[in-house]
């Protein structure tokens, strides 16, 4: 059987989906690969459109238990709730209440397909939201505050649950603020209608929902401590937790050993 590279595994929605693409020489989801390569295997699971009712509810297609030809998953990094944030609408609905939205994603975190696996979990806050800007084409189905609070749910499931946090909210709102002269927090937030400033997230939300290549960089800058804690300072970092061996070590055909030209002998 081919060997299983463990796995790590960015579940979502558009956030993530668009952590593939390649804007302006920066891919989020390439950086994260380039950083693991030969250790981990990097897997898009991210849903543009989908809510955590969607995800639970197609969690079972995409995360199997652990079996034969099954790779581990190692690392979950989930990033839900832009989706769930958006106000109630008759067609096309996305919205899920807070305490729901809350409960479900409980019911992600402790999955028994996910929680067989053991792996390290990361919840993710969604983004802040500029609602100065997705005022101008979604007629007021996602609010700036209300976008917030969800975030705010993240931070305490996280908590409640002992796993990890990426809050990617923060993130972006400290550097969209001090990307953004004469702005100062006191003020409150940029995107938000009561300061009437969009200031940097301009360029950080280009629709005031998706991450801009920028972003996606700043959203890179705060998951990369988190990998590599494994094999970083200890000898031969380079080459420790390799799933197959480094080259110097690597086994020959033994039809190759013999000949005198093999350096490498069985």
């Amino acid at each position: 059987m081919a060997v299983s590279y463990p796995q790590i595994v960015l579940f979502g929605d558009s956030l993530f989906q668009g952590a593939a693409s390649l804007e302006d020489g920066f891919c989020f989801q390439a950086a994260v690969q380039q950083q693991v390569i030969r250790r981990y295997d990097v897997v898009n699971r991210g849903l543009s459109g989908y809510n955590t009712s969607n995800a639970l509810k197609v969690l079972p297609q995409i995360f199997s238990p652990p079996g034969p030809g099954v790779p581990k998953l190692a690392y979950l990094f989930i990033l839900l709730g832009a989706n769930d944030a958006a106000l109630p609408q008759p067609v096309n609905n996305q919205h899920v209440p807070l305490d729901k939205y809350k409960q479900n994603l409980v019911s992600i975190i402790t999955h028994p397909n996910i929680a067989a696996h053991n792996p390290k979990i990361f919840l993710v806050t969604p983004p802040p939201l500029d609602e100065l800007k997705t005022s101008e084409y979604d007629l007021g189905v996602r609010k700036h505050r209300v976008s917030a609070s969800y975030s705010e749910a993240v931070r305490q499931v996280a908590a409640e649950h002992s796993v990890g946090l990426i809050d990617l909210w923060k993130a972006v709102m400290d550097y969209a603020i001090s990307k953004t002269p004469g702005f100062e927090r006191s003020k409150g937030n940029l995107g938000d209608p009561e300061t009437g400033e969009r200031g940097h997230l301009e360029s950080l939300l280009p629709d005031g929902l998706h991450l801009s290549a920028e972003a996606y960089r700043v959203f890179y800058d705060v998951v990369k401590p988190h990998l590599g804690q494994e094999w970083e300072g200890t000898k031969d970092e380079e080459r420790v937790g390799y799933v197959l061996p480094d080259w110097r070590v690597a086994p020959w055909l033994e039809e190759d050993v013999l000949k005198p030209w093999c350096c490498t002998k069985i």
